[in-house]
């Protein structure tokens, strides 16, 4: 679908907001009404019309065209190459996890070893890539699905296997707020499915707690990672001795 015709739906829709008729639009505009249907119906004019209407509606094209982009569907995976390009610099992979945080770049720069521009960098990078679209001020809207998730076997989990993995369970987990379970059991495989969707649910909490908590102090907070798995599996060693 052409980009006019994303406006021009989304004019339909902000005209019945309004509770304008074409009628109304037509005397706003100087046109006849069978044009206004006409012009509407086909689905394709030129922004110069689209402009006109917005004044009709008292509308900012930018609030439309903004609008018009959120209403785009979002990415649920990236494309093997997409993700190769994260991973191939360091800089735009740990922006591509801060953005994944709603991170702003003012809040990356204060906390990591970046310049503005650099940061400002690895957000055109994003945009390009497909992640984000970059708004004006280094604003940006996040362009992945809320159940995006890495390609299992992709370049970036990869590289988190990798490099992160051994860090991360070298820890201790013994601080306020950490912990380490592992319970194994054998259960229905019906039921299975339901179990990951429980954890889906608490990742999902968890994120809406972080973007809950961003309006408040600096101070009162503290980075976390979570990390939920649940896979068929037995230490190799103790399959090495199944009979």
């Amino acid at each position: 679908m052409s980009t006019t015709a994303d406006l021009v739906i989304a004019l339909k829709q902000e005209l019945k907001a309004a509770r304008l008729t074409y009628a109304d639009l037509a005397r706003a505009m100087g046109m006849a009404e069978s044009s206004v249907k006409r012009m509407l119906a086909k689905g394709d004019m030129p922004l110069s019309r689209v402009d006109a209407i917005c004044r009709a509606l008292k509308l900012d094209f930018a609030d439309l065209a903004r609008r018009v982009a959120d209403a785009q569907p979002l990415t649920v995976r990236l494309t093997l190459e997409q993700e190769r390009a994260v991973v191939a610099d360091r800089t735009l992979l740990l922006m591509a996890i801060c953005v994944l945080s709603q991170w702003t770049l003012e809040q990356v720069v204060e906390a990591y070893r970046l310049t503005e521009a650099e940061g400002i960098r690895a957000l055109v990078q994003l945009d390009r890539i497909g992640i984000i679209e970059l708004r004006p001020g280094n604003r940006y809207r996040l362009k992945l699905s809320k159940t995006f998730r890495w390609r299992p076997h992709g370049p970036v989990m990869d590289y988190f296997r990798e490099h992160a993995v051994l860090d991360y369970f070298g820890g201790g987990f013994d601080a306020a707020g950490e912990g380490l379970l592992l319970v194994h059991g054998s259960i229905s495989s019906a039921l299975a499915p339901a179990f990951f969707e429980r954890l889906q649910r608490v990742a999902q909490d968890f994120a809406q707690q972080h973007l809950a908590d961003q309006k408040l102090d600096e101070a009162a907070l503290e980075s976390y990672t979570l990390l939920l798995a649940m896979r068929r599996w037995e230490l190799a060693a103790f399959t090495a001795m199944r009979r």
